[in-house]
């Protein structure tokens, strides 16, 4: 890589180099424009879900990185950067958000960054930390606008990562009745601790027709990452039922039971994915979407998921430990000094 010219902003990223590896190296100079800024990073959130594909290499390298963030050209091909969540303080200003500001940015892990004022979102009064969850609260927002569930309508949600967590307690507040199921015992804990009704995957089907009287559940939302768990949940779903994937699988392949019970309950399979609203919910875009996640940033028990956090010298260490899936972790974060 070249030597920055004088007027340009150096910096040091997480670099995705092959799978199962990462590094810290120099992130490409950059230089302040006008309706830019400079942000000094405190945190980096961690995706486990599109993130810990990128590490595994379950990710075509031809697919474009981010198709609506400035800062996530290119694609998938190593090496790259990626990150959409990162909390800092803004250094230096050309656009309208003031010097000093606390504020989140759509944007990879890097120490310091240049990043455009039109993607950060100011979150003044914030816990920094429990704000790398921003991301995913407004991708369980969306999944909640998919869902279209109404008032006292039952969903079942599969998979009690922050995702499944947060879409639980936001369809709850729609007027929704939840049942959320896990393999793990230590997730289904925490989300009976966050008021979510949890229970073992063995249990869904018994529990879904005692809580329906036996006539199926409306909506399920497919949010455990497990290309196997919508083939085994698509039995709960009563007469022209829903099953919302808001799971990102990547490569790994699916395979669905779409024979005759699938037709003849004429069931429905939609996607959810929080780069666009989508057309079910028509009285919103992107900016009101974006404003009622900064709200509930203050609303939900965030702090409760933001469980483990790692030095950005140690980044390969939070990955692999995201990886294993170890007991405990439920989100990760970078912090930088």
């Amino acid at each position: 890589m070249s030597a920055p010219a004088a007027n340009e902003i150096t910096a040091r990223a997480v670099w995705f180099v092959a799978p199962y590896q990462v590094e810290i190296r120099e992130a490409p100079p950059a230089a302040l424009r006008p309706g830019e800024l400079l942000v000094r990073t405190e945190f980096s959130g961690i995706s486990a879900g599109t993130e810990l594909l990128a590490y595994r290499g379950q990710l075509d390298p031809r697919v474009p990185r981010d198709e609506t963030l400035t800062v996530l050209g290119g694609t998938f091909a190593y090496p790259f950067t990626y990150g959409y969540s990162v909390v800092g303080t803004v250094e230096a200003s050309r656009c309208d958000v003031g010097e000093g500001a606390r504020v989140f940015a759509f944007a990879p892990h890097q120490d310091r960054l240049v990043v455009s004022g039109a993607d950060v979102v100011p979150i003044a009064g914030a816990d920094a930390r429990a704000a790398t969850l921003f991301p995913l609260v407004e991708t369980a927002l969306q999944v909640t606008l998919d869902a279209g569930v109404r008032y006292a309508e039952v969903v079942v949600v599969l998979g009690l990562g922050p995702v499944g967590i947060l879409t639980s307690m936001l369809l709850a507040r729609s007027g929704a009745t939840v049942v959320a199921s896990d393999p793990k015992p230590w997730r289904r804990q925490l989300a009976q601790r966050c008021g979510i009704a949890a229970i073992e995957p063995e249990a869904l089907s018994e529990a879904a027709s005692t809580v329906t009287g036996n006539r199926g559940v409306d909506v399920l939302v497919e949010a455990s990452g497990n290309p196997a768990a919508l083939a085994g949940s698509l039995d709960v779903l009563a007469h022209e039922g829903v099953a919302v994937v808001a799971s990102w699988y990547g490569s790994k392949p699916v395979t669905l039971p779409l024979g005759a019970a699938f037709h003849r309950r004429r069931l429905e399979i939609r996607s959810s994915q929080v780069s666009t609203v989508g057309g079910r919910a028509r009285r919103w875009d992107r900016r009101r979407r974006r404003d009622a996640a900064r709200g509930l940033l203050d609303a939900l028990p965030l702090s409760a998921l933001a469980s483990h956090s790692f030095p950005f010298e140690r980044a390969a260490d939070a990955y692999a430990t995201l990886d294993r899936e170890d007991e405990g972790v439920v989100h990760a974060a970078l912090a930088y000094a």
